[in-house]
């Protein structure tokens, strides 16, 4: 085939003037590879475990160049990139600039300097590339561990561990709410904050409930008791930080609409699942933090309790990253084996024919848009199944890469700007452009927040959807 091919080259091409030694008569294809016996890198000890992908290197080596990373049609992949267009900005441009440093192409020093971390720092950790990259880079784990060797070499700035440390500060926050939401809502201290940690004054913070969901929780179970009768069987609702402390209506829609279906909800004592600390790069703190909740999560794993998650990035953190954080941790595939997205359970549930809940006939329409980690680690069609569940309800999901806000990306006094560049090239415009009367849907605390910020429009979690749904 490989000489027929020639022929054919040399008929249509008999002066080899077209893309000559592209297709056929290329060199030996052991010529001209960056990766041969000379190829060395720097030492360097990882923070998280790499042993699937043979070491940290060769996580960044996974790295083919093919440049998928650079598309602007579809999908999530690249944010930054889209935003930006800058090749440093997509993940093929991350990987060869650590591999510039890594392999001596740059000087040593270069690895952990502050024009890497430049670099580095447009990455929102969305997992795309693990998902749409033909070679799977995982480029968010990578990020996590940069910026742990940036701060063992360069300090951790104090922003990244108050954002690390947002569950003790929200529990702080929450047990003086007025307070707390006039301090952080008041311009002058915005203004300081801003100038003194580097979050936006542009942006509102969360507000703080009066009443947490843990303790709405505690009265609710009082009240559950007088009218029990049978033992129903348990499910764990995992209330995250911010389905705790600032919205807990969340958490509550999705315990009444469990009840509904004839569960009993159980919490699981923790809130935080280090999320916060590892997308900072406070690796210690998150497998700290990790172990904590696997001591709470795995006996009821072990009694087969189904764990279901409101936010989707504390879901990846347990089924996607706690294995790089404790990787002997037999607990860690036990627990995740028991992780459900609120939407991934309802609609197992319904698919089974087990779910016994009766919804309204209304017609009503949906405009989804799908949070980053749920695209690439479980997709969207369980949101669909689960969404359109009351049978006169319709789902359109909005094709709009990263919302941009992140996690804490978006408050970043000098990520703001892009961060709505991210959301602008699809997300806001299909927000704003819908109908008042069309439920705008997001699993993602983030991605809600930057919609209404962005949009002005009110976005609903898929838990408050259905349990407003119930006759």
């Amino acid at each position: 085939m490989y000489k027929l091919y020639q022929q054919v080259k040399q008929i249509f091409d008999p002066q080899n003037i077209l893309n000559p030694g592209t297709i056929v008569n290329a060199g030996p294809m052991t010529e001209n590879l960056r990766y041969g016996e000379s190829y060395q890198v720097i030492p360097i000890t990882p923070h998280l475990d790499f042993s699937s992908d043979q070491g940290f290197d060769r996580a960044v080596e996974m790295c083919n160049g093919a440049g998928i990373c650079r598309k602007r049609t579809t999908g999530t992949m690249c944010p930054s990139f889209i935003a930006t267009r800058e090749e440093e900005h997509a993940t093929r441009g991350r990987a060869n600039a650590l591999r510039a440093a890594m392999s001596g192409h740059l000087p040593k020093s270069e690895f952990t300097s502050e024009r890497m971390y430049q670099i580095m720092a447009l990455c929102v950790s969305c997992k795309a590339c693990k998902a749409e990259c033909p070679s799977s880079v995982d480029m968010a784990k990578i990020k996590t561990e940069f910026l742990a060797q940036y701060h063992d070499a360069n300090g951790t700035p104090l922003r990244d561990k108050l954002f690390a440390n947002i569950t003790p500060l929200s529990r702080l926050g929450g047990s003086m709410a007025p307070l707390a939401n006039w301090t952080l809502g008041n311009g002058l201290i915005r203004k300081g904050m801003e100038r003194t940690l580097g979050i936006s004054a542009k942006r509102s913070l969360p507000k703080f409930a009066r009443q947490s969901f843990t303790d709405w929780f505690d009265e609710h179970l009082q009240t559950r008791a007088t009218r029990a009768s049978a033992p129903l069987q348990q499910v764990v609702l995992f209330n995250d930080t911010f389905s705790t402390y600032n919205y807990p209506h969340i958490a509550i829609a999705a315990t009444e609409l469990l009840e509904a279906a004839g569960f009993e909800v159980v919490l699981p004592g923790v809130t935080d699942c280090g999320r916060p600390s590892f997308s900072k790069g406070l690796v210690d703190k998150a497998r700290t933090i990790a172990k904590t909740v696997l001591d709470n999560l795995a006996p009821l794993a072990e009694q087969g309790l189904p764990i279901i998650f409101l936010e989707p990035s504390d879901l990846s953190a347990l089924t996607d990253d706690y294995e790089s954080l404790l990787p002997n941790d037999k607990r860690v595939a036990l627990v995740a084996a028991q992780c459900r997205s609120f939407e991934e359970f309802i609609a197992e549930l319904a698919d089974s024919g087990e779910l016994k809940l009766n919804f309204t006939d209304e017609k009503r329409h949906l405009i989804l848009h799908g949070h980053c980690h749920q695209k690439a680690l479980i997709g969207t069609k369980p949101a669909h199944r689960a969404l359109t569940l009351p049978p006169n309800y319709t789902v359109e999901e909005v094709d709009s890469s990263c919302c941009g806000m992140a996690g804490s990306f978006g408050y970043e006094a000098e990520h703001y700007d892009i961060s709505l560049k991210m959301a602008e090239r699809r997300l806001l415009p299909a927000m704003r452009a819908a109908a008042p009367e069309t439920i705008l849907v997001a699993p993602g605390v983030s991605c809600r927040q930057q919609i209404k910020h962005g949009a002005g429009r009110q976005v609903l979690h898929p838990a408050e959807v259905l349990r407003a749904a119930l006759r």
